[in-house]
């Protein structure tokens, strides 16, 4: 079995967690860092025990060594680094959200079939034990058809949480950039694939998406509420938003409250933490017949998620098969993200299938 060389694209913040994925395997290694600040990559390589750097992204794509590139860039640049990624016959991994227009998708999308290549959009909600097991207790038909998706994000702060300065953010908000806004587009990415594994694609978006400020000149898209259509027959779905900076939290990483009720003819599916663990109940419970049931979680931290993320696609490309979140499956979850935007800016209901 070939060991896969890997390199990771980017030395920001997340690449803390994607590097967790790599430290307990023997068939692929983390073999170069790259990034536009040469003393980021310098100072990563030095704690990761990473032999090569580079600054220069299509220099990186001619190493040999390298089969796999990770691309945690923003959001602007996932569709061309990736079509150079496939071109130099790399496998891509590329961060959340995959690109800023279903156009882009596709074309990210042909080049790597084109390639030959694995493309694969980073999701490390879906790998998140709770959510895993949430999902085979949906397939296996614990609470019956399900009827009804609520999710919720809230912010706050952690004292112990991470501190990033906002101008390192500061390209999120500048749409050209990051595709949309902080909460519903970037953040809440991760709530749509949520909901598409669980649930499938939707037929219908509604949403109404506020404005806080946040900064001089800087704005969060929320509060906002987002409500759809399954294309399963009678499922619905909430999502509601809201930037609530005040609000302590226990975090080591951001200061996010996510949750997730899943509604069925039988019982609900109650998924309780993603970033933060903000009530005092276990992460995932179900209730059923009259009774609350604690569901055991092994790995309940946040971090787990990215070693899980990681691993799967170490997995497919050693064994086959397709990664979870593949080139199309990121486009139609794109396109459901997007959808809640254009319905809010336009004040209609928008239908994901629909979105260019």
């Amino acid at each position: 079995m070939k060991k896969i060389g890997v390199a990771l694209v980017g030395c920001g913040r997340i690449s803390d967690l994607h590097v967790l994925g790599y430290r307990d395997r023997s068939d692929a290694q983390i073999v170069a860092l790259c990034d536009a600040k040469e003393a980021r990559a310098k100072q990563k390589a030095r704690e990761w025990g990473v032999a090569k750097i580079y600054k220069d992204y299509p220099e990186l794509l001619k190493d040999p060594e390298i089969d796999l590139v990770e691309l945690l860039v923003p959001h602007h640049l996932h569709c061309p680094m990736t079509v150079q990624a496939a071109k130099a016959g790399k496998h891509i991994s590329v961060q959340k959200p995959m690109c800023l227009s279903a156009a882009e998708a596709d074309e990210m999308i042909a080049a790597a079939k084109k390639a030959g290549v694995v493309l694969r959009v980073y999701e490390n909600f879906v790998h998140y034990e709770p959510a895993v097991k949430a999902k085979e207790m949906l397939d296996a038909g614990e609470i019956g058809k399900p009827v009804m998706l609520r999710m919720h994000i809230n912010t706050g702060y952690s004292p112990q949480g991470w501190k990033i300065p906002l101008d390192a953010w500061r390209w999120r908000f500048d749409e050209k950039q990051s595709g949309g806004g902080e909460l519903v587009f970037d953040h809440g990415y991760h709530l749509f694939s949520l909901a598409y594994h669980l649930m499938g694609q939707a037929e219908r978006v509604m949403a109404w998406i506020d404005k806080t400020p946040v900064a001089p000149g800087v704005f969060v898209d929320a509060p906002a509420t987002i409500m759809f259509q399954f294309k399963k027959k009678r499922s619905y779905g909430v999502f509601d938003i809201s930037h609530t900076p005040k609000i302590l939290m226990n975090s080591k990483y951001y200061s996010d409250d996510d949750r997730v009720e899943i509604v069925g003819e039988k019982g609900i599916i109650f998924i309780n933490r993603y970033t933060t663990k903000t009530i005092d109940l276990p992460e995932l419970l179900l209730f059923k017949d009259g009774k609350t049931i604690p569901i055991p979680i092994e790995k309940p931290e946040w971090e787990d998620s990215f070693i899980a993320a990681t691993q799967h696609l170490i997995d497919v490309l050693q064994h086959g098969g397709a990664p979870l979140l593949d080139g199309r499956a990121g486009k139609e979850v794109l396109q459901f993200t997007l959808a809640a935007q254009q319905s809010a800016r336009e004040g209609r209901e928008v239908k994901p299938d629909d979105v260019a």
